[in-house]
């Protein structure tokens, strides 16, 4: 697998031919009168071609804005990428976003993910971040990553992030 930043000028839906971002979710975390508990939710969280489109054009604007795209590559096909905004957030400015962290249904578990959240918290610190801020996926496969990878509950939640998925979990990575 090949890691490297993603130039503007390929962030295209053709990057994405390749890249199938589908997930079959039975359990998944809930925050309940303050405890967190797992739920059976079973539904396929899979994207559509409007889905594709709405990606584009986030990831390009996280990028003209001074944000940063890395891709992990195999045969010079899109198998994983991570995205991390440039705009601090947070009461002290301490958090940079990580708005996207996906790998392939094909590639999981071969450490994509892992690489890829790696070069976002090394970019995110070389930008000045105390955290790294995460809205993730609620279920339990998800949650088990970002665990393993070191996250932990966010100290602040980004109001603008529930609102738009009320049933991620919000979380930070703090970067030492």
């Amino acid at each position: 697998m090949d890691y490297r930043k993603v130039e503007i000028n390929e962030i295209d839906r053709e990057l994405f031919r390749n890249f199938r971002r589908r997930q079959a979710v039975t359990d998944c975390w809930r925050k309940e009168k303050g405890e967190w508990v797992i739920r059976n939710c079973p539904f396929i969280d899979e994207w559509s071609e409007e889905d594709y489109l709405v990606l584009v054009k986030c990831l390009r604007e996280t990028v003209e804005a001074g944000g940063i795209m890395f891709g992990a590559f195999l045969d010079r096909e899109l198998k994983g990428f991570a995205a991390v905004e440039c705009t601090p957030m947070g009461s002290r400015g301490q958090y940079l976003d990580l708005p996207s962290l996906h790998v392939s249904e094909d590639m999981r578990g071969r450490g994509a993910g892992k690489e890829l959240f790696r070069l976002a918290a090394a970019w995110a610190k070389e930008h000045g971040a105390r955290s790294l801020y995460i809205s993730g996926h609620s279920a339990v496969e998800t949650q088990a990553f970002y665990k393993a990878m070191g996250c932990v509950e966010a100290e602040e939640y980004s109001r603008e992030h529930v609102e738009m998925e009320p049933f991620d979990c919000q979380l930070e990575f703090i970067l030492e």
